[in-house]
């Protein structure tokens, strides 16, 4: 079976501008020749190479500056590759900057016009399928006011509806999930799923790895430039989770609020960067979720209280562990991230493991589905990959904020509470 997305040996420079590139005349006539060298070459991808069989879904995840977004533009026809070929089987739909191509001064109706066309679709075509992407993005009667009037949101939503509507044979999405509020956020993860169904191929370039192991059925792993690892999400993740965890060294409590997490100390090479956290033995055994009765949970409503208890166990000693735990919502934003105080371990203690609980007094997140990930650090660095219990949070309404915070409406002297619910 032909692939539909082929890359091989693909590599790509950009020049960049050095810092102490001259200015002046002044600056030139005093450095002398040597000095007119402003730039240098920077490479952003080096020797990559991988497939994506028709159907599938592959994700491509590294921290900021690996070249994901360059690979997936080179993927989509922006820019020529410096040596190794991209060959593409189908139609490409792309979700790379939905702003590209929206004209302020034209309509709504007139823009989807134009960004169907320049999709690839007759004329005839996007006519027929224009009261759809209308109602997809629910814009409305908004639709024959000029794109300058519109808010940003609006702009994003009819722009992503106008792509998704184009039939594609391969779907390209470089993070423009967390468009529009909770619900339209899922309307378009539910699109995309069902695009995949429909045998699409579909290349996404996310940070949210929550939407990576919802959508994908494997996963890349960029790094400066290089294809680290690729393989099944599970273990795909773990390896990138275990890297930027030795990479890391956790702020901790009670330390100067610089930053949650210091810059990155991690010096591994990447030849050996890929086996980091994959060699160390299992230390969480389990993830448990009780309410304030000590019951198993998997939804509360908002405001409630919720208890997280780690239960972890090593067969290396793990002296002075301390323990992370990160809610993170199914678009990718990390709405709670808190980091313990390292916990001392007697020496006879510290290769048994133990229990660690952590006591939220109420959760006061909005109507939605998060993942409680948790991490155990030891001298060593990240002792496990994040281990992940999904949770339901239920409010009385779906809002657009993370945080549904307990709050009163007070006019005229009257008073009204609502300490744990949005009533508004």
């Amino acid at each position: 079976m032909t692939a539909a997305i082929e890359v091989a040996h693909v590599s790509k420079s950009f020049r960049r501008h050095r810092p102490d590139r001259p200015m002046m005349l002044q600056e030139v006539l005093a450095r002398g020749i040597s000095g007119l060298r402003t730039t240098e070459q920077f490479w952003a991808l080096r020797d990559v190479s991988f497939s994506v069989e028709p159907g599938s879904a592959v994700g491509i995840i590294g921290t900021n500056g690996s070249g994901k977004s360059t690979l997936l533009r080179l993927i989509g026809g922006i820019g020529s590759v410096d040596s190794g070929t991209v060959r593409v089987t189908g139609r490409v739909g792309a979700l790379l900057d939905l702003g590209s191509g929206i004209h302020p001064d034209l309509t709504g109706r007139e823009n989807v016009i134009v960004a169907g066309v320049l999709s690839g679709l007759s004329r005839r075509e996007v006519l027929r399928r224009f009261d759809d992407i209308v109602a997809f993005s629910e814009i409305g009667k908004f639709i024959d006011n000029p794109m300058r009037t519109y808010s940003s949101g609006m702009q994003m939503r009819l722009a992503f509806a106008i792509n998704v509507h184009t039939d594609p044979d391969v779907l390209l999405i470089d993070e423009v999930l967390a468009v529009g509020d909770a619900a339209f956020q899922r309307k378009c993860l539910d699109r995309i799923k069902q695009f995949k169904a429909n045998g699409c191929s579909i290349l996404l370039v996310s940070h949210g790895l929550g939407v990576v192991q919802q959508l994908c059925d494997e996963v890349l792993w960029m790094h400066y430039g290089q294809l680290m690892a690729q393989g099944p999400v599970r273990e795909v993740v773990r390896q990138y989770e275990g890297h930027v965890g030795h990479c890391m060294e956790p702020v901790l409590v009670g330390e100067e609020d610089a930053a949650l997490e210091a810059p990155l100390k991690c010096n591994t090479s990447p030849a050996v960067a890929a086996p980091v956290g994959s060699s160390r033995p299992s230390s969480i055994v389990a993830v448990t979720l009780l309410d304030d009765a000590g019951r198993a949970l998997a939804e509360l409503r908002a405001g409630q209280p919720l208890r997280v208890v780690i239960d972890f166990a090593t067969v290396e000693p793990v002296v002075a562990p301390h323990f992370r735990v990160r809610i993170v919502r199914e678009d990718g934003l990390v709405c709670c991230d808190l980091v313990s105080e390292r916990v001392e371990t007697p020496p006879e203690s510290s290769s048994a493991g133990g229990r660690m609980t952590l006591h939220l007094d109420r959760l006061d997140l909005n109507t939605g589905h998060y993942a409680v990930d948790v991490v155990v650090w030891g001298a060593q660095g990240p002792q496990e990959s994040p281990v992940g219990q999904l949770l339901a949070v239920r409010g009385d309404a779906i809002r657009q904020a993370v945080l549904t915070v307990p709050h009163r409406w007070e006019l005229a002297g009257t008073t009204t509470a609502a300490p744990t619910r949005n009533r508004d």
